[in-house]
């Protein structure tokens, strides 16, 4: 994936499509992180990203940016199909890279302990 799409992907656009990218994701996070918990080696900033995006202290525009690579992560269509096993959530992988290594230091200690919290339950059910 070259950095002119990861780009795109990233780009925050406007907070009609961050309300947007935002129900998508609360609909759709559980179920994707779960599916891809062996694959992404760092899950848990990946929860961590995900409180961070709907925490409203966090700054919009961080919010805005994690939304758009949480939204490319949920959802199943994207430029490798989730569904392809070994391979599926590398371009998922690197978009959310990219996002977590732009805004990283938003990333509290409250919204990391969230995550474990949820890892611990959420992934343990299935």
């Amino acid at each position: 994936m070259d950095d002119v799409k990861i780009g795109e992907i990233l780009e925050p656009g406007s907070e009609e499509k961050f309300n947007k990218q935002r129900k998508k994701v609360k609909n759709g996070f559980w179920r994707t992180a779960k599916r891809a918990a062996r694959s992404v080696p760092f899950m848990d900033e990946v929860v961590a990203a995900y409180y961070c995006a709907l925490d409203s202290r966090t700054p919009l525009r961080v919010r805005m940016t994690l939304m758009a690579a949480l939204a490319y992560f949920v959802l199943p269509f994207d430029i490798v199909p989730d569904m392809l096993v070994g391979i599926g959530f590398t371009d998922d992988i690197a978009v959310l890279m990219a996002a977590l290594t732009a805004v990283r230091i938003h990333i509290t200690p409250a919204h990391r302990a969230a995550a474990q919290r949820s890892l611990n339950s959420e992934l343990n059910e299935s």
